[in-house]
Order: structure tokens, then sequence, then C-alpha cells
């Protein structure tokens, strides 16, 4: 179920918004086909339809819904071959780019990345799908701050934001998603060992979990065929 918005969260109820409907799109709470208006959502997330239509057009540029004239909007559907080809893009750019910052990450930073890391761990062990993803999509994004590279950012972002993690809501039912979401505490150990080649290593093998989740668990670990 759709959770209701805490809006102390954004600076903006926009922005709030936004960010809660693409992680309930990436999670498959909101289904790829379906048709949903904004009265609809807007009740759904305990806010005015006005945010709602907004942040709906927002996404609508990002690719992860089209609009319906007089009717709402309806979620893009993603191929099995469109999410392979994410995965094998964010491997291409995500884990080699960690391993090459990895020893200018300041020491002093570190609790930081755990704190994150913490949050993600929380969402799972309370079935919060929509906070999980919030939390994972900002841990995996502060990482790659470091890189000082604003596009590689945005394209690693918007990567991740056209997944979708239909397998999340069985592993929450399976009492497992607190296992993968373990993983990113496993990323920070790395991180601060200074051990670049594992840590390159291990995202690559976090990422083809990921895809495995994506696919409710079809798809093969670490590489993509």
């Amino acid at each position: 179920m759709i959770e209701r918005l805490d809006t102390r969260k954004r600076p903006t109820l926009r922005d709030h918004v936004s960010d809660a409907l693409r992680a309930a799109i990436i999670s498959g709470e909101l289904e790829p086909g379906e048709l949903y208006s904004a009265p609809w959502l807007s009740e759904r997330f305990g806010v005015s339809a006005t945010p709602v239509r907004e942040a709906m057009l927002d996404l609508v540029k990002q690719g992860l819904v089209t609009s319906v004239p007089n009717k709402g909007f309806r979620v893009t559907e993603t191929s099995e071959h469109d999410l392979d080809s994410i995965a094998r893009i964010r491997m291409l750019l995500e884990p080699p780019s960690v391993r090459a910052i990895i020893d200018s990450i300041p020491a002093s930073d570190i609790p930081g990345l755990r704190e994150q890391a913490d949050k993600i761990v929380d969402a799972a062990k309370h079935g919060d799908l929509v906070e999980y993803i919030d939390a994972d999509q900002r841990f995996h994004l502060m990482l790659l701050d470091y890189c000082h590279n604003p596009r590689l950012s945005r394209i690693v972002s918007d990567l991740r934001a056209q997944t979708r993690l239909f397998g999340l809501a069985a592993l929450v039912e399976r009492g497992e998603l607190e296992n993968s979401a373990q993983e990113h505490h496993t990323i920070v150990d790395l991180i601060e060992r200074r051990a670049g080649e594992e840590v390159e290593r291990f995202l690559r093998r976090h990422i083809g979990h990921v895809r495995g989740i994506w696919a409710a668990g079809n798809a093969p670990d670490e590489e993509i065929s």
C-alpha cells in the first residue's frame, strides 16, 4: 500500500511528491501499464491534486510515465532487455568510479555514509518501500558525489529511475529485504578499509543482485548476459 507523505522531509511539496511517486513507480507499487488519475493519487498520498499533477509532469520528462489527456498518467512499461541494458551501463559506470575516488573520501565522512546505510536497513526492517528506494538512491549518489562529476551523477540517477524493483515486496514478505539492505554496510566497510579492488567487485555483485530483484529474482548475479 502506498504510504501517505511526511512533507517535512523535503523543501517543497512538489519535490517531495515527485520523489515519492518516483519511488512508488520504481518499486512497482504503481504498476506498469496502469492508468492513474491525479485525484486518485492525491487521495492516496494525502495531498492536493495540483502538486501531484506537477510532479507527474516531471516524471513524464524522465520517461517514467506518459500523459493521457483528460484521464491521467500511465506508468511506462520496461522490458527485460531494457533492464539488462540499464544494469550493464551501471556496471560500467558505478564500480570503477567509486574505486577511483575511494582514497579521496575523508575518514570523517564515513559516519555519514554509515548513517545513510542505516536508513536503508531501517526502511527494510519496516517494509517501507518508498523510503527504502529513496534512501538507497541517496546512498549511491552520495558516493558518486565524490567524483565531482554532475553529469555522471545525473546519468546514474536517470538510469536508476528507469528501473522497476518488482521483487521488493516479495522480499519484504519473506523477511529477506533486510539482508539485501545490509550490503550497503559492506560497501562502507570496504571504503573505510580503502579496499578499492574489492569495493569495485562488490559493487558489481550488488548491482547484479539488484537486477535480480528487478526481475523478482530471476536474473543472474553480477554478470548480465
